[in-house]
C-alpha cells in the first residue's frame, strides 16, 4: 500500500504473529460445480511456498523500474504461462508497458511584481515552469460540470489561474454540487485536485496556482523530504503536457489577489509573475501484468481482480525491504485464485462472465500502474467492467485491533453498490466466516485507505469494488516484512474470501447494480 500522500493526486497527475490456525475446509462431498473445489486448492504450502520466492533477498525489493521488479513480472508472467492462462491483450503479450519518466524536484524561483519567493517555503510545486505572465485569472474552485463551472466566461488557454481547494456551499449549508450535506468528489482531497488539473488541461490553462491553506504545511513537510532524500517525481510521460501545478501559501496567494477572500466569482488580476523552475526528466521502464480467462456466456463482461506487485525496493543503509505483506501476499494471493479459476476451466467450469487478473506497478510511487489502466490503456472497456476486488495486505494482524485474528478489513463494498456489499456479506457468511471489518470504511477515517491503494482508480470511475486489507504494523515500509512473519492460514482463509466472491460476481446471472454514483 502507498504511503498516505494527498500529494499523489494533487502534483502525480499515496506486527502481532500468532500460531493459532483458522483455514477452514469443507467435509462436504461436492459436485465440480461447487466453488468449495476449486477454493480448497488455495493452500498455505503453495502460498508459502510462492512468498518466500516472491519475497526473498533475490526481488531486492521490487521497487518500480529496478531489477528486482523485472524478476517480479518474469515470475508472475511465467506462472501464468505454466498454468496456460492467456495474456489479456490481444497480441499475446503478457505486459503492458507503463511508461513513466523520473523528473527531479525543479530548482529555481518565482517572483511577483519584482519580489521573490522561495521553493519550499512559499510555494511547493514537482513540475517546471518558465515564462513571464503580465495576469494570472481566478477561477474559483476550479470546477468544470455541466451544472455548474468555474470557467463559464472565462478565456484561459495559455494563462495562469488560481485556484482555491473546495466546493460551492449552499446557503442552507449543503453542498450545491450534491445536493446533501455529503461533499461531492470535487471537494475530495485526493479526487478533487485530479479532476481540478483535468478540468485545466481540458481549457489550456499553462499553470494553476493552488491554494489549500489547511494542507500547506502537510505538503511542505513532504517536499522537504523529498527535498533532503534527493528524491524525484516518477510519473506519466503523457503527463508531461498536462499544466504545471504549484501549490501557493496564503502570503503567496494574497500577493497576487490581496482580496482572494472576498471575491465572489471569476477575476483577472493584472500582475508581473516570472516563473524560472527547471527539471530534468530519465525514461523509466515498467509494465503491469495481465492474464485472464475468457467467459463462457458473457465474455465481453469483465471482473478485474488486483493486487501491486511493485514495493519499495532497498533503503540507503542496504536494507532489503521485502514486502511479503505489502504486497507480496496480494501478488500470491491473485496467483492462486487464478490457478483456481483455471482448475474449474479444466473441469469444464469455465466462469460465465471474464475474469482479468491484473497485477499492477508503480503503486508505491502513486497507484500509476492502475491509473494507466483505466485513464489511459484499459485493455478491456471500463464500461464493460463490473467490478473491482483489491488484494493489498491480506498476511499479518492489526496489533492495534482487538479481538478475533481471523478477521480481514473492507473497505470500499458498500461505495458504489449496494449489491455488491450484500453479495460480499452472504458469500462471507456462506464459505469463510470470516470476521469482516468496516472501521477504515468510514467517509472520515484519516488514514484515508479508500484512495490509498489501486482499487481507487475504478472507483473513481464508477466501478464497484472491495478492498481486502489487514492493516498497517510495525514492519510497514520497513526491512521487516518478510515471509516468516505472514499468517498462512489466515492468508489462505481471506484468499479464499476473494476467491469465492469472484465466483459469485463472475457466475451471477445479472452484473452488479451501481446504485450509489460518485459525483
Amino acid at each position: 500500500m502507498i504511503k498516505y500522500l494527498s500529494l499523489a493526486g494533487l502534483f502525480l497527475v499515496a506486527g502481532c504473529h500468532s500460531t493459532s490456525k483458522t483455514t477452514t475446509s469443507s467435509e462436504t462431498t461436492a459436485t465440480s460445480s461447487d466453488p468449495v473445489v476449486y477454493a480448497a486448492t488455495i493452500t498455505e504450502s503453495e502460498l508459502k511456498e510462492h512468498l518466500y520466492t516472491y519475497a526473498s533477498d533475490e526481488f531486492e525489493g521490487r521497487e518500480t523500474g529496478k531489477p528486482g521488479q523485472k524478476k517480479a513480472v518474469n515470475y508472475l508472467r511465467q506462472h501464468y504461462m505454466d498454468l496456460d492462462i492467456p495474456a489479456a491483450k490481444a497480441d499475446g503479450d503478457y505486459f503492458q508497458n507503463v511508461p513513466l519518466e523520473m523528473a527531479k524536484l525543479p530548482d529555481g524561483s518565482m517572483s511577483i511584481n519584482g519580489k521573490e519567493y522561495s521553493l519550499g517555503e512559499d510555494f511547493i510545486t514537482f513540475t517546471p515552469l518558465e515564462g513571464e505572465f503580465t495576469e494570472v485569472v481566478y477561477a474559483g474552485f476550479g470546477i468544470d460540470e455541466s451544472e455548474y463551472s468555474d470557467y463559464t466566461g472565462l478565456d484561459v488557454r495559455g494563462k495562469v489561474v488560481l485556484l482555491k481547494a473546495g466546493e460551492p456551499v449552499n446557503e442552507d449549508g449543503t453542498y450545491l454540487l450534491s445536493g446533501s450535506d455529503k461533499k461531492s468528489s470535487w471537494g475530495n482531497m485526493s479526487e478533487g485536485s485530479d479532476k481540478r488539473l483535468k478540468a485545466a488541461k481540458a481549457r489550456g490553462v499553462k499553470a494553476i496556482l493552488y491554494v489549500d491553506s489547511d494542507n500547506f504545511q502537510r505538503y511542505e513537510r513532504y517536499y522537504k523530504r523529498m527535498k533532503s532524500n534527493d528524491r524525484g517525481r516518477l510519473g506519466f510521460k503523457a503527463d508531461a503536457d498536462n499544466p504545471a501545478l504549484i501549490l501557493v501559501n496564503d502570503v503567496m496567494a494574497s500577493a497576487i489577489f490581496p482580496k482572494l477572500k472576498d471575491l465572489k466569482g471569476a477575476f483577472v488580476q493584472e500582475t508581473d509573475l516570472v516563473a524560472s523552475l527547471e527539471s530534468s526528466n530519465e525514461a523509466i521502464s515498467t509494465e503491469n501484468v495481465v492474464a485472464y480467462i475468457k467467459g463462457s456466456e458473457k465474455p465481453d463482461e469483465y471482473l478485474v481482480i488486483s493486487s501491486h506487485l511493485d514495493h519499495i525496493g532497498v533503503s540507503k543503509d542496504g536494507s532489503i525491504n521485502n514486502g511479503a505483506d505489502d504486497d507480496g501476499s496480494g501478488s500470491v494471493a491473485l496467483l492462486e485464485i487464478a490457478e483456481a479459476f483455471q482448475l474449474a476451466v479444466e473441469a469444464g467450469q469455465r466462469p460465465k462472465r471474464s475474469v482479468v487478473f491484473l497485477h499492477v506497478t508503480g503503486e508505491e510511487k502513486g497507484l500509476l500502474g492502475s491509473r494507466y489502466y483505466t485513464d489511459y490503456d484499459p485493455v478491456f472497456p471500463l464500461e464493460q467492467t463490473v467490478a473491482n476486488l483489491n488484494i493489498d495486505m491480506i498476511g499479518r494482524i492489526d496489533p492495534n485491533r482487538e479481538g478475533d485474528r481471523n478477521y480481514v478489513y473492507l473497505i470500499g463494498s458498500d461505495k458504489l453498490s449496494s449489491d455488491l456489499h450484500q453479495l460480499s456479506e452472504a458469500i462471507n457468511e456462506k464459505y469463510t466466516n470470516i470476521t469482516l471489518d468496516y472501521t477504515y470504511n468510514d467517509e472520515n477515517d484519516p488514514n484515508r485507505f479508500y484512495y490509498r491503494s489501486d482499487h481507487y482508480n475504478f472507483a473513481k470511475n464508477n466501478i464497484p469494488i472491495i478492498f481486502y486489507f489487514n492493516g498497517t504494523h510495525d514492519d510497514y515500509h520497513r526491512p521487516g516484512d518478510t515471509p516468516d512473519k505472514i499468517n498462512y492460514d489466515l492468508l489462505t482463509n481471506r484468499t479464499r474470501l476473494v476467491f469465492h466472491t469472484a465466483w459469485a460476481v463472475a457466475n451471477r446471472n445479472e452484473r452488479v447494480v451501481v446504485d450509489k454514483m460518485s459525483k
